[in-house]
């Protein structure tokens, strides 16, 4: 059985909350200076998750701003979320964005694409 796991947000990385029941937060600011080695412990719960999950996951993903280097974790961790709704496990992404913000939406968007993933946009005040 894996742990939930929650981590606080600081001004230059996200807090991050993974639940085992099938509840997944990022959110906040994401520029850390080397965001594959933050994000390590989240990608192998992510990888340990997929493995044993058996009912439906939630990702709630607000992001006041991210770097390249996150995007780049944040869509490999959306790829191997791919398994599992191939699988035919229930998976609902939701996308919040500040009004007007049309970067971190279109960031979205571009996930949405690429992976063929259902995303819920939601704009936020």
């Amino acid at each position: 059985m894996i742990e939930a796991i929650y981590i606080e947000g600081t001004r230059k990385t996200p807090s991050i909350s993974l639940d085992p029941k099938g509840i997944i937060k990022i959110e906040g600011r994401s520029i850390p200076e080397d965001a594959e080695l933050f994000f390590q412990g989240v990608s192998s719960w992510m990888e340990s998750y997929v493995g044993s999950n058996t009912g439906s996951t939630r990702i709630d993903l607000a992001f006041e701003y991210l770097n390249s280097g996150t995007s780049k974790v944040v869509l490999q961790m959306l790829k191997s979320l791919k398994d599992l709704v191939a699988s035919g496990h229930k998976l609902s992404i939701n996308w919040y964005y500040e009004e007007g913000d049309d970067d971190i939406l279109e960031r979205g968007e571009y996930y949405a694409s690429i992976l063929g993933l259902p995303i819920s946009f939601i704009e936020v005040e």
